[in-house]
């Protein structure tokens, strides 16, 4: 397998496992909002399904009427067909164009063109690809790379298990990304095909292709803001199995990320493999029913507000569970990759950054806006326990030592514990101890409740009955499991 794209280098220093992600509602009354695309000053402009653009901003809120409205010539038919993304031009503020991917009229072809905001009649249709025959999996992800090319999503075709063979054919458009140079046009095209594309003179291979090897990429992301190394982050949705996100270097153009030879880490369907052929491992991958049923990809979080946490962090979402993933790159091209959240609303379509870098997520049915906000939570406690008992009267005497095994300081601390048999605590000393049933607490008392890394804190009880006493089989110190 290749290598993994060397990530980018993480800006925040809070571990994975400490980061959590909250939402927070800021419009309503969209009709099945697709995309987000931020714009000057905080704005964003929204994508719906029937084929308007809603624009928001964070001062005066949602605009009831559309800024562009191209609805006549989309196919709304099925479930995953409309108006699938947006990207601002490069002049945006001056020419208010913008590149559109959605499905058209009268077959569903995919299709991408340019048209300035308020005016339907000046769209410009830059390309296509048909896409009759099922009216799923269309990606539809426009987006400008670092390198000033326009990159698009299409997925395979539709249907299921790749029934058109689209993903490891490198003579159809289907089941790619594409880079294209849309500031000039190249004979009738109405764009010009960069000449580093990296099939650009292969024989039977279209040469706008960039990478291939895609089931339903439906999101994707470059890291382009401050600190990014314009990386390339694709989330693809998955065909029952699992759920992936790739990660390709800005250069890493050709990159064959394996459907439907693979799927996930694994193989799919091993008569599609091609001999020879190098697949390059996802960064991350949740199961498919399990973890939710399709991967909303994201970004890379460059702003300012959560900088010291979210940093440098690439995070997704999944449409059926709206779990949320934080992933990070490695030493050796690895990545770490976290659940971190689950947020507390349903159907995540699509997540956005604005022009500060903030982080915006839209739902399908609920027709929402969200802004999302990163915090922190305490690191999980390490610890090792020793516990042991000596006959003691008629009973028994129990010493407990408590090592934080960790590297952050316990202020304060619980020990839990589940006795397997009758025993009972009596007097205690060094610790107030509480049991329920079979089920005790132990609390610090108010002159040990510190324990630095390294260090050990020692307390006791007299229980009942007499004779030896089984152990506990497990501790947990502050809720967290101990060794």
């Amino acid at each position: 397998m290749a290598p993994l794209a060397a990530a980018a280098p993480a800006q925040a220093a809070v571990p994975l496992d400490q980061i959590t992600v909250t939402t927070t509602q800021v419009a309503f009354g969209l009709q099945r909002p697709t995309a987000i695309a931020g714009i000057d000053a905080g704005r964003l402009l929204i994508t719906e399904k029937l084929g308007t653009v809603r624009l928001y901003d964070p001062t005066t809120g949602l605009a009831t009427a559309p800024v562009l409205d191209i609805g006549p010539k989309v196919d709304i038919s099925g479930n995953e067909r409309g108006l699938l993304g947006i990207a601002p031009a490069p002049d945006f503020a001056t020419s208010q164009t913008v590149y559109v991917a959605y499905t058209a009229l009268p077959e569903g072809a995919l299709t991408l063109s340019r048209v300035r905001l308020g005016d339907a009649a000046s769209e410009q249709v830059i390309l296509t690809q048909p896409h009759a025959e099922f009216s799923n999996h269309n990606g539809g992800q426009v987006a400008f790379g670092g390198d000033g090319y326009l990159y698009w999503s299409l997925g395979d075709g539709g249907a299921a298990d790749d029934v058109l063979a689209s993903g490891q054919n490198l003579g159809t458009l289907l089941g790619k990304i594409l880079r294209l140079d849309v500031s000039r046009t190249c004979g009738a095209q109405a764009y010009c095909v960069p000449s580093d594309n990296p099939f650009v003179g292969r024989a039977g291979a279209r040469p706008e292709i960039w990478s291939w090897g895609l089931r339903n990429p439906w999101r994707f992301s470059f890291d382009t803001g401050p600190g990014g190394d314009d990386s390339l982050w694709i989330a693809d949705v998955g065909q029952g199995t699992w759920e992936e996100v790739n990660h390709l270097g800005a250069t890493q153009g050709g990159a064959n990320l394996g459907w439907s030879c693979r799927e996930g880490r694994v193989v799919f369907n091993a008569e599609r493999c091609l001999a020879g052929e190098t697949y390059v491992d996802p960064a991350h991958v949740h199961q498919t029913s399990l973890e939710g049923c399709a991967v909303i990809g994201g970004f890379v979080y460059r702003g300012s507000q959560y900088a010291d946490i979210a940093g440098g962090t690439y995070f997704a979402t999944d449409y059926c569970s709206a779990s949320v993933w934080a992933i990070r790159g490695a030493p050796g091209g690895a990545h770490q990759s976290v659940k971190v959240s689950t947020l507390d609303i349903v159907q995540p379509t699509s997540l956005g950054v604005d022009s500060h870098g903030e982080f915006y997520l839209v739902n399908d049915l609920p027709g929402q806006l969200h802004k999302l906000s990163f915090g922190r939570v305490a690191p999980p406690v390490a610890c090792r326990v020793a516990y042991t008992t000596q006959v003691w009267g008629t009973g028994f005497q129990a010493t407990v030592r408590v090592t934080n095994t960790g590297t952050e300081p316990v202020n304060g601390w619980t020990v839990g514990w589940t006795f397997p048999g009758t025993q009972r605590v009596g007097s205690a000393w060094n610790s107030s101890i509480t049991q329920s049933g079979t089920t005790v607490s132990a609390r610090n008392a108010n002159w040990n409740g510190a324990i630095a890394p390294g260090a050990t804190v020692e307390f006791g009880f007299l229980g009942t009955p007499g004779g030896a006493q089984p152990a506990p089989t497990s501790f947990t110190l502050n809720g967290s499991p101990c060794g």
